[in-house]
């Protein structure tokens, strides 16, 4: 098996598939390494490191795709929205693809990958379950996400977040408030206390307190009848608008509060419920920063403009893109192991072995033989494809 690594051609993406540390594991699987030349520079993984675990150098994208069985990438077509469909000449009938793909966002793109005869998985569609923790990617990705919000919104606030004592005085510690208790939300709430800010968490699901204050959080409650807040996957679940409505009333005031806001808030393959109204962000006192770590869905605050960072009523909203693209070199290692760990639970004997009987596997398999397989994915197709005239 020739696992083949090309070069992120999403403009400013800066994560490669693999590492040079993960090689030699992929080797002892039997198989073969081949990484496109200058895949992994942008985030601090010259070529001679490659070769020094193992991997062979392929002077092209082109040569690449082509001895490859295996394609490894971070952003495959459907996550690459502006590039990724030049990778589709490339596949091949029989040729195994591995990647985000964002099947659940843009089904159109994966029958497109279908058409080539490529075998592609999604490593979005992971299930979230305990034997699957070490292969979760979107988990992975979360948590660079969640570290580097903290760090933005730091960044941008005119106030120190830690409380100093100094011979001018006593400066009193910045408050943040995170929307979302999910991975993203847990690592935002444990780097922003670790930075000495008084930390504040909300979440619909009530179980999560406990998280919350076990990474140095207070638990928002707010006096709200909660539906089935995540499916049988353990992902959030969307709930009715008058839900959200009566939400953003009672988070109000716990908003203003705060000098920083991190919302957090996505459901898969939805827009993004808006948390943040205009005038919760008027109320909020200048300087304040909102990080909406929902922009690519449409956002959770009601001002935030996509990948841009603007001022509304004195108040700094960031609603920057693919933030784990701006912490490549750590990226990159976390979703290098993910995708090896993966590897070697669909590797039997050195060859790929795919049983449907496994959840891990079913649940991530979005194309075959030519053919969209997943039946998430096929019941949205179907949902869009025009009706038939009666």
């Amino acid at each position: 098996m020739i696992v083949g690594v090309p070069k992120e051609s999403y403009p400013g993406e800066r994560r490669v598939a693999m590492v040079p540390a993960t090689v030699p594991a992929l080797i002892k699987a039997g198989c073969e390494v081949l990484i496109e030349a200058g895949a992994g520079a942008a985030a601090g993984y010259p070529d001679n490191e490659f070769v020094a675990k193992g991997a062979k150098v392929a002077g092209s994208r082109a040569e690449l795709f082509a001895h490859a069985e295996m394609i490894l990438q971070v952003l495959c077509h459907g996550a690459n929205d502006r590039t990724g469909e030049a990778d589709l000449p490339l596949l091949r009938p029989g040729q195994f693809l591995i990647g985000f793909v964002r099947p659940l966002n843009s089904p159109a793109t994966v029958a497109q990958i279908a058409a080539t005869g490529a075998t592609a998985f999604s490593v979005e569609l992971m299930p979230r379950i305990t034997r699957s923790q070490s292969m979760d990617a979107l988990s992975a990705m979360a948590t660079v996400c969640g570290y580097k919000a903290v760090i933005q919104a730091a960044d941008a606030l005119p106030r120190f977040f830690p409380m100093l004592t100094t011979a001018a005085g006593t400066i009193t510690p910045a408050r943040v408030l995170v929307l979302g208790a999910g991975v993203a939300g847990l690592q935002a709430i444990a780097t922003a206390r670790r930075l000495g800010a008084v930390v504040s968490g909300y979440d619909v699901r009530s179980a999560v307190k406990e998280q919350i204050q076990s990474v140095g959080g207070r638990f928002v409650e707010l006096p709200l009848e909660v539906g089935q807040a995540q499916d049988e996957r353990g992902y959030a679940q969307a709930q009715e608008e008058s839900f959200y409505r009566r939400q953003r009333e009672l988070l109000t005031r716990v908003v203003a509060e705060n000098d920083v806001v991190i919302s957090t808030a996505v459901v898969p393959g939805k827009q993004a419920p808006v948390l943040i109204t205009a005038d919760m962000v008027e109320r909020m006192a200048p300087g304040s920063v909102i990080v909406d770590l929902a922009a690519e869905r449409g956002g959770n605050c009601e001002l935030t403009k996509p990948n841009a960072i603007t001022v509304a009523h004195g108040v700094t909203i960031i609603g920057l893109f693919n933030l784990a693209s701006t912490v490549p070199y750590h990226a990159s290692q976390m979703y290098a192991r993910n995708l090896a760990t993966f590897i070697a639970h669909l590797l039997k004997d050195g060859k790929l072995h795919l049983d449907l009987n496994d959840e891990i596997t079913r649940e991530t398999l979005v194309s075959r033989d030519g053919a969209v397989v997943n039946e998430r994915i096929r019941s949205l197709l179907a949902s869009a494809a025009p009706q038939e005239a009666l």
